[in-house]
């Protein structure tokens, strides 16, 4: 399971048109799911997110949790993380979880942060998305369940 984190102060995610989840200050999570994914996966992620310290402190120093700051989950549904381009320029998906399964991870992924005390607003799953974020840092995070960077 891959994840895109930013830090935000404020990100939304539309469907035609119309706005389906939106948060001010707190977390933008991407979420890509692999077909080797299980609800470990998603069980680490969500930690690792949901106790993230990338707010600043009193003392200018990234050491606060999103809870800390009273701050929202956003989380997107992403299957391009998935993409592998070692070969050619054109991503490969092969790599990607099949959309049933992927479905399953994310919504376990998405209570699993909510279960956390977070509050947590989602994009729709299989949909074409616009989302908008202000990029607060900025501050970046990529995060895999199975491997170090």
């Amino acid at each position: 399971m891959r994840a895109v984190v930013q830090r935000v102060s404020r990100a939304q995610v539309g469907v035609d048109g119309e706005v389906v989840g939106d948060i001010g200050r707190g977390l933008l999570v991407l979420l890509g799911v692999t077909h080797t994914d299980n609800e470990a996966d998603a069980d680490y992620l969500a930690g690792k997110i949901a106790g993230l310290r990338v707010f600043e402190d009193e003392n200018g120093k990234m050491n606060l949790d999103t809870a800390s700051v009273s701050g929202g989950i956003l989380v997107v549904s992403q299957f391009t993380l998935c993409g592998d381009v070692r070969r050619g320029k054109r991503p490969s998906f092969d790599g990607a979880a099949q959309p049933e399964r992927a479905r399953a991870l994310y919504e376990y992924f998405v209570e699993r942060i909510r279960d956390a005390g977070l509050p947590c607003q989602t994009g729709r799953f299989q949909e074409m998305m616009q989302v908008e974020l202000v990029n607060d840092g900025p501050v970046t995070i990529l995060l895999d369940s199975s491997k170090i960077f």
